[in-house]
């Protein structure tokens, strides 16, 4: 086998390792709302995550300092925002639908380019948005065409927002180290999430049990399972990015944007194993329709392809 056949192995190797621990960890955001808000989830993953990538900063000498902090400020905001409603969502729908929702970002990245930057899009490209967005239609099921539930519309939402991070990572921060940019991703959802926390202190909100808790749910004294499974969350984002970082850096590109689609199966995968839940038939037949569109993206000539790999 070639140096590149084998390059490519080992991204898809590496791809696979990051969409198991990934569906693995955010399948336990159900226990974790058990005994804790989404806010505290968010400042407690940051507070653990910070200090382990510090450490590996030391370790292998990763530069974690920006070197425009005002553009590495603007785009995590931008996709702390996108990952506070992915994980905001994950209560009231299957990790694999909200997911779904946010593998939508490649389509959102082609409409920007065209519509705001005047870039010309292809034929095939064309195609890809329509499969795609036809796929979304179909995995966020009857709801959201009634309308019926928001929910159901807020992973799309998510993935128009790490669409427009994306494309503030190439316009940005191209001379940022991906070490820095998961850094400073870390440190906004911490600061989102102590406003969060202080705003619902000042202003607590009363509420029954059930999903909106975890959305609502102020500071309260941690549990061991709380601790545990966030703590799970942080050294998992931490090894699963790390994994597609390296991933992107020994093969192309447009083939580990393919590679990453994984997570889709592999999400529901892990809501069955863990949970015995499974997904309608319609919700696979829109998963595929999605990953059909990101190949076609992937694939088009002169398309670019950034990732929507969570982080």
């Amino acid at each position: 086998m070639s140096g590149t056949g084998n390059r490519t192995l080992a991204a898809a190797l590496a791809v696979l390792v990051y969409a198991t621990v990934i569906g693995f960890t955010d399948n336990f955001v159900r226990v974790i709302e058990r005994d804790g808000g989404l806010w505290q989830f968010h400042a407690t993953r940051a507070a653990m995550a910070l200090p382990m990538l510090a450490i590996a900063g030391r370790l292998f000498g990763f530069r974690l300092w920006p070197r425009r902090f005002g553009a590495v400020l603007a785009r995590s905001g931008i996709h702390g925002a996108a990952m506070v409603i992915y994980f905001g969502t994950l209560p009231f729908l299957p990790v694999a639908q909200v997911a779904a929702g946010l593998f939508t970002a490649p389509i959102f990245v082609l409409l920007i380019q065209r519509f705001v930057f005047g870039l010309p899009i292809n034929a095939l490209q064309v195609l890809a948005v329509a499969v795609g967005f036809g796929g979304v239609i179909i995995v966020l099921g009857p709801e959201v065409v009634s309308g019926a539930s928001l929910a159901a519309v807020l992973p799309v939402l998510a993935g128009v927002l790490y669409a427009i991070g994306n494309i503030a990572t190439r316009q940005w921060c191209a001379e940022e180290s991906a070490e820095t940019l998961l850094g400073g991703f870390f440190a906004m959802l911490g600061v989102l999430g102590l406003i969060g926390l202080a705003i619902l202190s000042l202003f607590p909100v009363e509420v029954a049990e059930g999903p909106t808790k975890f959305l609502l749910r102020g500071p309260e004294l941690p549990t061991g399972p709380f601790l545990w499974w966030t703590f799970v969350q942080a050294a998992g984002s931490l090894l699963g990015v790390g994994l597609m970082i390296k991933a992107y850096q020994i093969a192309e590109a447009s083939k580990v944007s393919v590679f990453e689609y994984v997570i889709l199966p592999m999400t529901a995968f892990w809501t069955w194993a863990l949970w015995g839940e499974t997904l309608a038939w319609y919700s696979w037949i829109g998963m595929a329709l999605i990953v059909l569109a990101g190949v076609l993206i992937a694939r088009a000539p002169q398309a670019q392809s950034p990732t929507a790999s969570r982080q």
